[in-house]
């Protein structure tokens, strides 16, 4: 059980290729597949607050050039721009992807943090996975229905000064590997985005007092050593929605399963 492969390296030729199958066959999708987008409009009163959260920007990483974290503050700011004024109605969808476009150098996306296979590497629009990180907490704590989501395939560092649970996010790479929350409530929503000097901040909005609330919990979390001498890391993330008259239920969210690429420190049984 829990059992994950050692990865494999592939050519830059065939990344590259493949990448942009993948990218051009979810344009396609976005045209055919029959779902309806959610855009900038003239939004509904979205006054109530129901969620709000932070993450920190600079984040100083052992081997990390502090420059990228900062050339990721830019990135956000351009990604963010982008949403404003969005609002999710009833049966509609949000893609981080459709609205944000793809980030260039040309739209003045900086170079910054990616993951490639495992390893560090840098590339613009870098560190956008901090959005789709605060946005998953955010959508976890509301009746929005998460869609698509990926997991992050390798858990890089330790886990120092955070707050959320491993795995409580949702990585992103240009178009293929999106983040869409679709709307299957009566309420329409909004969230709202902005930075302040030392956070990226996000705020869930309603044009309804729902009476219910929404948290996270994270369940059987456990690391295993593989076959061929990795670790692994997995556990699963609860949401537990609690009524006005004190009744509550609850549903598996997502499970996660992450290589470590890092040595854990691990008890004497």
């Amino acid at each position: 059980m829990f059992e994950i492969p050692r990865p494999v390296q592939r050519s830059r030729i065939r990344q590259l290729l493949g990448r942009e199958f993948h990218i051009a066959r979810r344009k396609i999708n976005w045209f055919t597949g029959g779902r309806t987008w959610a855009t900038r409009s003239n939004a509904p009163m979205t006054s109530h607050s129901k969620f709000r959260h932070q993450s920190l920007i600079l984040r100083p990483l052992r081997g990390v050039d502090l420059q990228l974290q900062h050339n990721k503050r830019r990135n956000l700011e351009l990604a963010i721009a982008r949403m404003e004024g969005v609002v999710i109605r009833p049966g509609e969808t949000f893609s981080v992807w459709k609205l944000v476009g793809r980030p260039t150098r040309r739209k003045g996306y900086l170079d910054g943090l990616v993951l490639k296979q495992g390893t560090i590497s840098q590339g613009p629009g870098g560190g956008l996975c901090q959005l789709g990180n605060l946005l998953f907490w955010i959508a976890g704590h509301s009746p929005l229905t998460i869609t698509e989501r990926w997991r992050h395939g390798f858990d890089v560092f330790p886990d120092v000064n955070r707050s959320i649970p491993f795995g409580a996010g949702a990585t992103l790479a240009y178009n293929y590997i999106d983040l869409q929350l679709t709307n299957h409530t009566p309420y329409c929503f909004r969230i709202q985005l902005w930075l302040d000097d030392t956070h990226l901040q996000g705020e869930l909005l309603c044009d309804t007092d729902y009476p219910f609330t929404y948290s996270l919990e994270e369940r059987h979390h456990r690391i295993k050593q593989q076959v061929w001498g990795g670790y692994s890391r997995h556990n699963q993330i609860v949401q537990i929605r609690r009524n006005r008259d004190g009744s509550c239920s609850e549903k598996l969210l997502v499970e996660n399963h992450a290589l470590m690429m890092y040595e854990p420190l691990l008890t004497a049984a």
